[in-house]
């Protein structure tokens, strides 16, 4: 994810952190200092602070659980609007699919039961002030037991979303299931929305958006996955391309790039194998800086796969989710096209039944 940045490894995967991650501390810091001094905003961040080690928490509940069914987590990036774990892909056996969406909720159900039986006061009139000092204890076990219970409404993208869609397909197949989990996270983002906009609430609102847009991606991404079984690389590939080579000039880029209407380009050495890709961004981004004494091979990305021409589509969809390109080979490795997730969804546009 964009404007993420590594922070360290654990327990098999890499924890990142959004940089608005940032924005919100400091503006929650500054917003409790002027209302009630520097003791109320080292609280207040403090809170924060451990309210997002409860949702990276949360992400690895499901990072785990899903480990068992054989499926990896690379990373969870940490938003100012919770945690996000990407999964390698989602377990399409409804009650392994149910079993990772409850673990991340019940890990929060599990702190909020031991901070209870710790003592912690939950009480209306403990909590009744909740930008007042103290009572860490008790916010944080009140948050956890309302993050479970949030993060349980039947409706995508929420965990209940899942669990909702689990349960429709054991009944129908997955992409109608997720459509009705998708329509149901849609009713309620408008309701968020519509309630955010009365009461003045912007954080209500900008989760009513990012709720909206996450339905609708689930239920599009199942749809394209729907239609590429059956599939294959070569259904998908461009064969009409121009190379570059590792020892081509920027400016010899930047003339293909013009002349033609490619935005990512092979980079292949004198026998057509695969060197590398340049992309448009970095070409782009090279070009800005002023490095135009450079070469294609020194701002290439070189880690792109290069699978044969009857790889399943499923498994180059895979592949581009951490490339910019999937290269297609001989069994000799040299290059005969490749292709992207642009031309793989324009592949099921046209494929997709009406």
């Amino acid at each position: 994810m964009t404007w993420s940045f590594p922070i360290g490894r654990l327990l098999g995967s890499e924890l990142r952190v959004h940089a608005t991650f940032f924005l919100l501390l400091a503006w929650i810091g500054i917003s409790a200092w002027t209302t009630g001094g520097p003791a109320a905003a080292l609280d207040n961040v403090l809170f924060v602070v451990l309210l997002f080690t409860c949702v990276v928490a949360h992400e690895y509940g499901h990072a785990l659980m899903a480990r068992r069914f054989g499926v990896k987590t690379p990373d969870i990036t940490l938003l100012p609007i919770g945690g996000l774990a990407r999964l390698e892909r989602i377990p399409e056996r409804p009650g392994q699919e149910i079993a990772v969406a409850l673990a991340g909720p019940a890990v929060n159900v599990v702190i909020w039961a031991v901070l209870i039986a710790l003592g912690a006061d939950t009480s209306v009139e403990a909590l009744s002030d909740p930008t007042a000092t103290g009572n860490l204890a008790g916010r944080i076990a009140a948050v956890n037991l309302a993050l479970a219970l949030f993060n349980m409404l039947p409706a995508f993208p929420m965990d209940g979303g899942r669990v909702l869609r689990a349960a429709l397909a054991m009944g129908t197949n997955r992409v109608r299931a997720t459509r009705i989990a998708a329509a149901a996270g849609q009713v309620v983002a408008f309701a968020f929305a519509f309630y955010g906009l009365y009461s003045g609430n912007l954080m209500l609102i900008l989760i009513a958006l990012f709720v909206w847009i996450a339905a609708e991606g689930e239920a599009q991404d199942v749809s394209m996955r729907d239609v590429a079984k059956g599939l294959f690389l070569r259904d998908a590939i461009i064969t009409s391309f121009e190379p570059l080579a590792p020892e081509d000039s920027l400016h010899t880029a930047g003339q293909t790039l013009i002349r033609t209407t490619q935005h990512e380009f092979p980079v292949l050495d004198p026998d057509g194998r695969l060197q590398g890709f340049l992309t448009r961004q970095a070409l782009f981004t090279a070009m800005a800086q002023g490095e135009t004494g450079l070469h294609v091979g020194d701002v290439m990305t070189h880690d792109v796969p290069a699978l044969p021409l009857a790889t399943p589509l499923l498994k180059v969809l895979e592949a581009l989710q951490s490339a910019p390109a999937v290269a297609a080979v001989d069994p000799s490795g040299h290059v005969l096209g490749y292709v992207t997730s642009e031309n793989v969804g324009e592949l099921m546009v046209l494929r997709r039944p009406r």
